[in-house]
């Protein structure tokens, strides 16, 4: 059987959202750059859940059973994300970075989940396609290799997906 889980509770959210815009911040940049996501993302993202999730715990009404279950939904991702990246389907910084994110998403609406992610995929895809055309852009930023690459840099849709859902989840945020 399993337990009745609570989400993210709006304390829980404010205390990890600092984190979460300069680790996010640092996988989109990152992502576009070289289009590649650095371990150290999915290491900090993950000490934050251990450390400020404990800390929301004990100081802001988060269970601590929805805590412990973060983990078993990282694990989950992990696992799947595995196997998407053996098949070619997502990258494995992608995988990853989904992994270290998933335990924010405890016992969230999975229907809101795949709206806001796709709803991410698609602004951050237009956003990504609109400014890497801008001519000041470009040569304020010529090394990026996102600029020209065929592929997109998803770190910046799911980082995006991962400070919304944070957003989201403060009454009053929007």
């Amino acid at each position: 059987m399993f337990p009745t889980l609570a989400p993210l509770t709006p304390g829980a959210a404010i205390a990890f959202l600092p984190f979460a815009l300069f680790i996010g911040g640092w996988v989109a940049w990152s992502d576009m750059k070289l289009m590649k996501i650095p371990n150290k993302t999915m290491i900090a993202l993950l000490a934050v859940w251990l450390v400020v999730g404990l800390a929301a715990v004990f100081l802001t009404g988060f269970p601590l059973q929805s805590w412990a279950w973060g983990w078993v939904l990282a694990i989950i991702t992990l696992v799947i994300g595995f196997l998407a990246n053996a098949l070619r389907l997502v990258g494995g910084g992608d995988a990853k970075f989904a992994t270290a994110m998933a335990p924010f998403f405890v016992a969230a609406d999975w229907r809101y989940v795949f709206i806001l992610a796709a709803s991410c995929l698609i602004g951050a895809f237009i956003v990504h396609r609109i400014i890497r055309r801008i001519g000041f852009v470009r040569r304020a930023t010529p090394d990026w290799v996102s600029w020209t690459s065929r592929d997109f840099p998803m770190g910046l849709a799911l980082a995006g997906t991962l400070i919304f859902h944070l957003l989201l989840t403060i009454p009053g945020a929007f």
